[in-house]
């Protein structure tokens, strides 16, 4: 079976920690009295990026701004799609002058970028999932932000409610494995309302469903390239249960970045063309 999944080359943006440090607590995982070890943080991103380019894919960087911690989470920045840009508007005051950064590089590289008018945080909470735009909302993104999406791309979104707090973005609680029409996820059911949880179940009779505890390891911010699957190393049975699948799990330590509720993708915008 895993000579049937093909890997497809991809872009990420990525922002180096430079700066990352807790200042600030946004999420349940935040802790500004518990220390960062940012040595050691760079050195898992660099392991991070290591991990795509032996893996054939293609790593820009946008420079890192003093005083703007999170920025190491790129993902937040914006939705790439058919090479169109949607821009993020944050939730937290503290992070809003990152949109204004991630969109001089976007523009710097000849892309437009659509400012959201609504609060919406970028691939944090919008997922696209072959034929939809899945999106989050509960904590952050709002629901008025799924309809300017809606319209800026002309792709029909499917609107997922969160409701547990450690599980505050979507791709805490969910991700891609391959693309197209038929394309599968995997994510943790809890993570959804009723209702949610009875949509994705009808969209993804086959997905892959994750333990609260490998949820909580970060497994399910995860990057696949349709057979290699970038995945935090402790969510061990979700990992098994992908290999046994046909894909090829590639564990990847980003555990610094959980004190700030982030992982594997939060760290990883993807551009696609």
């Amino acid at each position: 079976m895993p000579e049937s999944r093909v890997p497809r080359r991809r872009r990420f943006l990525v922002c180096e920690p430079r700066h990352f440090a807790v200042q600030y607590a946004i999420n349940p995982w935040m802790h500004p009295d518990k220390p960062v070890d940012v040595d050691l943080a760079r050195g898992q991103w660099a392991e991070l990026i290591r991990a795509y380019r032996d893996h054939g894919h293609t790593v820009d960087t946008v420079e890192p701004v003093a005083d703007l911690p999170d920025m190491v989470f790129a993902a937040n920045s914006a939705l790439v799609l058919e090479g169109r840009v949607f821009g993020s508007l944050f939730h937290a005051p503290e992070r809003r002058p990152e949109s204004t950064v991630y969109e001089s590089w976007f523009r710097s590289a000849g892309y437009d970028v659509y400012r959201a008018g609504s609060v919406c945080e970028g691939e944090g909470d919008l997922i696209p999932a072959g034929r939809w735009v899945l999106a989050g909302t509960g904590f952050r993104t709002t629901r008025e932000a799924h309809h300017e999406v809606q319209e800026f791309f002309g792709v029909p979104v499917i609107g997922l409610r969160l409701v547990d707090p450690y599980f505050y973005h979507l791709d805490t609680a969910l991700f891609v494995l391959d693309e197209g029409y038929e394309a599968n996820i995997a994510y943790y059911p809890e993570a959804f309302s009723p209702g949610s949880r009875k949509v994705l179940a009808r969209l993804y009779p086959d997905a892959v469903l994750a333990t609260r505890q490998d949820a909580m390891a970060f497994g399910l911010n995860s990057v696949s390239d349709g057979r290699h699957v970038f995945i935090a190393p402790r969510a061990k049975e979700l990992a098994d249960q992908l290999a046994r699948q046909g894909y090829v799990p590639v564990p990847v330590d980003l555990s610094e970045f959980h004190k700030a509720g982030g992982g594997i993708k939060c760290c990883t915008q993807e551009i696609r063309s």
